[in-house]
């Protein structure tokens, strides 16, 4: 029965904590993205809100996929008394015009849930082959995200320097 048998009980328990950190991770990082997608202002910062506009779903999507998943494993979905906040470098700027600010902390998110995607991963490597592949899957959406952003980011800063 793989990851799901008596016999692997521990290695389940590892796995079902790496994913709560992941749904936690995807929850937070939506709440940041709604706060960042309406606080700017500047008709260059638009592509960047629309952009979180659109990652708003799709990060709660992952976030949704990490709790049945966790579920399956016969974890249970922790509650908003269990969350705590650690993403302190999305959080809005003073300065609603400061973009860069904005578009630094998407990348660093992002860098963040690459590593522990990674890590979940290689967790589940020879044990879990389900979660692993649906991991890559989110891993894949969130290298994409990252790519998009240092894009931005390039663009921003070439344009100070001119």
């Amino acid at each position: 029965m793989g990851i799901l048998s008596d016999d692997m009980t521990s290695e389940r328990e590892q796995v079902i904590q790496m994913l709560e950190k992941a749904y936690w991770m995807e929850i937070e990082t939506v709440m940041s993205y709604i706060a960042n997608s309406i606080n700017p202002d500047g008709v260059r910062a638009q592509e960047v809100i629309h952009s979180l506009e659109k990652d708003i779903q799709e990060e709660l999507g992952h976030a949704q996929l990490f709790g049945k998943r966790i579920k399956e494993l016969y974890g249970v979905v922790p509650g908003s008394a269990d969350f705590q906040p650690e993403q302190t470098y999305l959080q809005p700027p003073a300065e609603q015009a400061d973009i860069v600010h904005v578009i630094k902390g998407v990348i660093e998110a992002e860098k963040g849930a690459i590593e522990h995607y990674n890590e979940l991963i290689e967790l589940c490597d020879g044990k879990d082959p389900v979660t692993a592949d649906m991991v890559t899957t989110i891993l894949a959406d969130e290298e994409g995200h990252r790519r998009l952003f240092e894009g931005f980011l390039k663009e921003y800063e070439g344009a100070r320097a001119a």
